[in-house]
């Protein structure tokens, strides 16, 4: 799905991925996120996604009155999880905004993981 935009010049589409897209490259510049999750539909366990499939770890659902996104992560050891989130939410929300012109309505994080560095 995609939402729409019309103005007086036209109509305005934007495809639910490029939301996903932005939102994906906001989530990776916060700081205490080491990347985006993606669940193995067989085993259940989720895996750690390349800076190119960040898109699978977000899911944007768009209607007439805004975009609802979810967004799976995964954080760095020792980091504070509340401050993160909502560091990560705070910029995604304003970096989808800015860019699109979309309200964002709705931004559910999921922390699927930690990560520990040896």
């Amino acid at each position: 799905m995609s939402a729409k935009i019309i103005n007086n010049n036209g109509k305005i589409l934007i495809s639910d991925n490029a939301v996903a897209t932005i939102a994906g490259i906001s989530a990776m510049e916060t700081y205490g996120i080491v990347g985006m999750a993606a669940k193995n539909a067989t085993d259940g366990i989720f895996e750690l996604l390349s800076f190119k499939n960040l898109t699978k770890g977000i899911r944007v659902n768009s209607n007439e009155k805004g975009v609802n996104i979810d967004i799976h992560v995964i954080i760095q050891f020792g980091i504070n999880i509340s401050v993160v989130s909502e560091n990560l939410i705070e910029k995604v929300r304003f970096n989808v905004e800015n860019q699109t012109g979309l309200k964002v309505l709705d931004i559910n994080l999921f922390v699927q993981g930690i990560r520990v560095n040896e």
